[in-house]
């Protein structure tokens, strides 16, 4: 059994970010795993920061990861990552979708938004390794852009580090979506879990 493992899921409202650490969760309860969670919404429908934490192993007692504690951190937007790159572990990974979404904000001029080379920058002289994928053209290949966040959940499966079984994840996802959805959001996965092999 796993002490601790820590994935943080940070995005913007309209990602599906919980949806991914519902999935997570379940999949891990269903392999027999101590799991602990904890989700932070901001403003969804103007584009607010919404992040999860997903916690496994016979340690994690809180639902909040630590700072410097986090193993994994899935950015499903990249100025998101940035903003939560503190939490990473020395060793730590992250999983980066190089699709921005620009806060309205932005177009008020009240802010400036970092390139995604400035990004990388910074998330590469924290973490232990960055892998960048677009995650939103893998979701339109699969059959639908709303699965960019599957596609990110199989490339969370695809780094082979998680204490949790893909055959799980993979029945969990089944399970979650109608009939007509299902084989689009696996194929997301699959996508996702073959472009984060690669790296």
């Amino acid at each position: 059994m796993m002490n601790e493992f820590n994935v943080l899921l940070a995005g913007v409202g309209g990602q599906g970010v919980i949806l991914m650490s519902e999935l997570l969760g379940k999949a891990a309860i269903a392999d027999g795993l101590r799991v602990r969670g904890s989700e932070i919404l901001g403003m969804a429908v103007r584009g607010g920061s919404v992040t999860s934490v997903i916690r496994i192993g016979e340690d994690v007692h809180g639902p909040l990861v630590p700072q410097g504690k986090c193993n994994i951190l899935m950015g499903l937007e990249p100025s998101e990552a940035l903003r939560h790159a503190s939490y990473l572990a020395e060793s730590g990974l992250v999983i980066l979708n190089t699709a921005p979404i620009i806060p309205f904000t932005v177009s008020l001029g009240q802010s400036e938004y970092p390139g995604l080379d400035r990004v990388m920058e910074k998330l590469g002289a924290v973490a232990g390794r960055v892998i960048k994928l677009d995650a939103a053209k893998s979701a339109i290949e699969a059959g639908s852009p709303l699965a960019t966040n599957v596609v990110m959940l199989g490339a969370l499966f695809g780094v082979e580090l998680l204490p949790v079984k893909t055959s799980t994840i993979k029945q969990i996802i089944e399970a979650r979506f109608s009939p007509k959805l299902a084989p689009i959001n696996l194929r997301a996965f699959d996508l996702g879990y073959e472009a984060a092999g690669r790296h």
